[in-house]
């Protein structure tokens, strides 16, 4: 970044470089593990990050610039975590870029008044000079033009989605986008034709993407256009828009900008609420379905606790009003997520579910006219406006696999209880539970079951050790004479976590584990150091060497597993790249003809 006595060198619309004082300087642009609006955080470096009268110094700082620029109280947050320090204050929304180089200003001349040395700091310059710099850099940042526009969103009771290139005015099929440089007048806006669509936001460390084609198959059911983004891809009316990974901001905005789109569906994974914060400000319901620790040590969480901070963070859209008042669809089972909930969270909606329809915290919920969802004598029940509606068998939905794959019940639940809360016919709920799943392409991806030469086949996308213990469980709830088990893991986990990985797969003994590098996300780590540390826990947690292969092609190694499986066996293939999984899938669909 440019010192600021160099002002407006840098563009506006482009992140500034980060310098020697700090390792990363970001703009949150929604709701965030710290406040209900747009933040800017930073992550500082050296000695003084530690210090806490050098902290102290930039708290002051930061609310004294702040207030010299006309900004609402910054209420600025040291967030101390185990691998480091946050520094973090709320934002305008309109000023996000100042904002950042505010932070980092405030940071480098109280790393420099506590002595740190080694940075490249502007220190002759004091803070008179940076409040003449900062506003010049706001006042040319701040856009009179959008401001206007939102503010007559507001009054409208419409949702607005503002990035770096457009706005957009409403949702879906009743919404309009301009590009930023070519905005209308808010008397010119047809506001008549702007409405909202009924969104539901999903998340969680397990069941996201199966829980979104679920809802969107309800949504589909009861005569929605369903728009749904996810890791697979953006998809409208059940054709693809784009594949690849769309469950961040992104993919949301794309969704929720499409002209055909009657009702959306977004996965709303933790990456990016960590990097940029929520998406959307407005939403009528949103699920998380479970925790399990994952993607521990990025970004200041540490704990399954910390997760479950970052996963709560789609409460602020609920809160913020849905048309149906907005309420948060939540895994009563799950003992992580409920303790954050009435630490964090206790005044907002809820809505349960779990195995048991009987589960304590369910019945104090329907006691207080609240909504559920369960299972009792092998149906599954919704409890919602006062009516119990049975949906039908567990067994008998094709996506439980006979009710072997519990976790998916937990994913039908949910489903059903959010489809319930957006108003949809318990009908087409009941209708979808009992369909999807028939075909892998309902769900593809996700615990698809096919057979190959007599051996039965999963395919699936487990990537962390609580996923892939369900889907192993699944495995040896099938039966069958052997377990053969495709192995690998994204470089971006510590080694415990991959360790971990490969411990869960030992404990249900396969006769067979292949082990796989994903080129594609090594992230940062050397090429066959992931594979290594694998088959290295394999074996020191009791897997006899000669039960464990190395094949480092994906694709290959998949391929191996389906020649060494006789008939009677079962493979578990997690499977992590599209390509990869589209050629299997080819294979497959071939040796079931």
């Amino acid at each position: 970044m440019k010192p600021l006595t160099e002002t407006l060198s840098t563009p506006l619309g482009q992140e500034p470089e980060p310098n020697h004082g700090f390792e990363d300087s970001r703009r949150l642009t929604g709701a965030n593990r710290w406040f209900p609006g747009p933040a800017v955080v930073l992550t500082p470096l050296g000695v003084a990050s530690t210090d806490a009268a050098a902290l102290a110094r930039w708290a002051a700082r930061v609310e004294t610039l702040a207030a010299a620029l006309g900004w609402a109280a910054p209420t600025p947050v040291v967030h101390h975590h185990a691998g480091g320090t946050l520094l973090v204050f709320a934002a305008p929304a309109s000023t996000l870029f100042t904002a950042t180089e505010l932070n980092e200003w405030a940071w480098e001349r109280s790393a420099a008044e506590a002595g740190e040395t080694g940075f490249d700091i502007a220190q002759p310059f004091g803070d008179d000079v940076a409040v003449a710099t900062l506003g010049a850099r706001a006042t040319a940042e701040h856009r009179p033009d959008v401001q206007a526009l939102l503010d007559a969103a507001a009054a409208q009771g419409l949702p607005a989605l503002l990035d770096d290139h457009s706005l957009s005015l409403g949702g879906g099929v009743s919404s309009q986008t301009w590009a930023l440089t070519t905005l209308p007048d808010p008397a010119t806006v047809p506001w008549d034709r702007l409405h909202d669509v009924p969104t539901a936001l999903v998340t969680g460390s397990n069941g996201k993407t199966t829980t979104v084609r679920l809802l969107a198959a309800i949504a589909a059911q009861a005569g929605f256009t369903a728009g749904y983004s996810c890791t697979e891809g953006l998809f409208v009316g059940g054709q693809p828009v784009d594949r690849g990974d769309w469950a961040g901001p992104a993919g949301a905005r794309a969704v929720l900008r499409h002209p055909a789109v009657t009702a959306a569906v977004l996965e709303t994974a933790r990456g990016g609420l960590l990097r940029r914060g929520l998406a959307v400000a407005r939403a009528d319901v949103a699920v998380v379905t479970n925790i399990s620790p994952d993607h521990l040590g990025e970004y200041g969480v540490h704990s399954a606790a910390d997760l479950a901070e970052v996963k709560l963070i789609v409460a602020h859209a609920v809160a913020g009003g849905g048309k149906g008042g907005g309420a948060l669809v939540l895994n009563a089972d799950d003992v992580v997520l409920m303790a954050a909930v009435a630490r964090r969270l206790p005044q907002v909606p809820t809505a349960l579910f779990a195995q048991d329809h009987e589960h304590p915290a369910l019945q104090a919920l329907r006691a207080a006219g609240g909504s559920s969802c369960g299972v009792a004598n092998g149906q599954l029940l919704l409890a919602h406006a006062g009516r119990t509606h049975d949906l039908g068998p567990v067994a008998g939905m094709p996506i439980t696999l006979g009710g072997a794959a519990r976790h998916n019940v937990d994913n039908a639940a949910a489903a059903a209880l959010a489809a319930a809360l957006l108003g949809w016919p318990a009908a087409a709920i009941t209708t979808t539970l009992q369909q999807f799943g028939q075909a892998p392409s309902d769900n593809p991806g996700r615990l698809e079951r096919w057979t190959h030469r007599g051996a039965t086949v999963l395919l699936d996308y487990a990537h962390n050790p609580e996923g892939l213990a369900q889907l192993l469980t699944v495995a040896r709830a099938l039966g069958g004479q052997r377990l053969g088990l495709l192995l690998g893991q994204a470089g971006n986990r510590d080694d415990a976590a991959i360790t971990d990985l490969a411990r869960t797969a030992a404990a249900f003994a396969p006769e067979q584990v292949v082990v796989k590098e994903l080129p594609g996300m090594l992230r940062g780590r050397l090429p066959g150091t992931v594979p290594a540390l694998i088959v290295q826990a394999l074996v020191d947690a009791g897997l006899p060497p000669g039960r464990c292969q190395r094949i480092d092609d994906e694709s290959a190694a998949a391929q191996a597993l389906l020649a060494w499986a006789p008939p009677g066996d079962v493979l578990v293939l997690p499977v992590h790249t599209a390509a990869v999984r589209d050629t299997l899938v080819g294979v497959l669909r071939a040796s079931a003809a």
